[in-house]
């Protein structure tokens, strides 16, 4: 007997929000097939995941555009199929109709909560996901209030601001008893007082920063030259963006939090510091799309320097959509099961994972396979 799952995106009329529901509404109605979706390979055939037709989707967000008019740019910018907008329409319509007004003061918690609530109650929800998909914010500053769960909610009682967007999210999502995941480096529930209270509630979380390019490339290549006894001795990327993620970290501030979750791929699999840093440049010309240039400088036999270099280009929105409904449905599972506190078992699809995640790619997809499928 199929159940629904309620999977609530924040900021739900974005580039990457819009792509998973109308690539969900495809998938669902046979126009396209489940490229990208590590959920449909045979290895988790097994595991129980809820079924896409099990989904109903809904989000906040600060933005008023409707979902098919977003749609609409997309398919323009070349990022959905010319005719997908169109066929897709009523599950567009339905998604925008569950969109609620976004956080704009830390006041807004218990509406926030309640727009979850009242979700899940209309469609008689089992479980429900809340996934961050909204712009990076920049790095906090540590708070007295974020070291436990009571310093927490008496300062939210008094209205103080100590808790960014991403945190109000979370918040609401885990005092819900919802499952929260953070596919952005902005700090989420990565707070001793959010992880405090997901353990109280007994619900999942996980994150942060979906590894979609750049770093999926390092989180396989890092371990090679581990494993090849090769000793990388500088790493060096430039990111050029379009879209509006790159005109979020054109802000330098707000590029710090997503090079901090970038760069630490590098040390956890090569077990060692290296040179080299990544830039992040906003080219507005480029629009959905993105270019990432690596050079690899390591050291070989008997000292000889030898270099590796590399291009990816890549439609961000596409490549991460489909992780956006693997994580619905792998969190449904941990909902499931009663699963408390950070699942790093998820590590696989973050380039900053919360929790004992191993390094390396392999290594990571092993233990979501043993997790999810054993």
């Amino acid at each position: 007997m199929s159940e629904a799952i309620g999977v609530w995106l924040i900021g739900a009329r974005g580039s990457v929000a819009t792509t998973a529901v109308a690539g969900a509404a495809a998938l669902r109605a046979g126009l396209a097939a489940p490229v990208g979706c590590v959920a449909d390979l045979p290895d988790f055939a097994g595991a129980g995941l809820p079924a896409l037709s099990e989904l109903v989707f809904g989000g906040h967000d600060v933005v008023q555009t409707p979902l098919s008019k977003r749609a609409e740019q997309l398919a323009h910018a070349g990022v959905l199929p010319p005719d997908l907008p169109a066929l897709v329409a009523a599950d567009l319509a339905a998604a925008d109709d569950e969109i609620r007004c976004g956080a704009r003061q830390s006041t807004d918690v218990d509406r926030l909560a309640a727009d979850l609530a009242d979700f899940a109650d209309r469609h008689g929800l089992t479980r429900v996901v809340v996934i961050n998909v909204a712009s990076t914010e920049p790095p906090v500053a540590p708070h007295p209030a974020h070291g436990s769960l009571a310093a927490l909610e008496s300062a939210l009682r008094h209205g103080d601001p100590v808790l960014p967007a991403s945190s109000l999210y979370a918040y609401a999502a885990l005092r819900a008893g919802c499952g929260y995941v953070d596919f952005t480096p902005s700090t989420g529930a990565a707070l001793p007082a959010l992880d405090e209270l997901a353990r109280e509630m007994r619900v999942p979380y996980a994150g942060r920063d979906g590894k979609t390019g750049e770093t999926l490339l390092r989180s396989v290549l890092a371990p090679m030259f581990a494993q090849r006894a090769l000793r990388v001795l500088a790493w060096s990327g430039t990111n050029l963006l379009g879209g509006g993620d790159g005109a979020t970290l054109a802000d330098p501030d707000t590029a710090a939090s997503k090079n901090r979750s970038k760069q630490r791929v590098l040390p956890d699999a090569l077990g060692y510091p290296v040179d080299g840093e990544v830039h992040i440049d906003y080219v507005a010309s480029l629009g959905e799309h993105k270019t990432a240039w690596d050079h690899v400088l390591f050291e070989g036999f008997l000292g000889a320097r030898m270099t590796l270099q590399l291009t990816w280009q890549g439609c961000d929105s596409a490549l991460a959509a489909p992780l956006i409904l693997d994580l619905a449905r792998f969190m449904a599972l941990a909902l499931s099961t009663g699963r408390p506190g950070p699942v790093p078992e998820l590590g696989f699809f973050f380039k900053d994972p919360i929790g004992a995640s191993p390094p390396g790619l392999a290594a990571q997809y092993a233990a979501l396979r043993e997790w999810a499928a054993p």
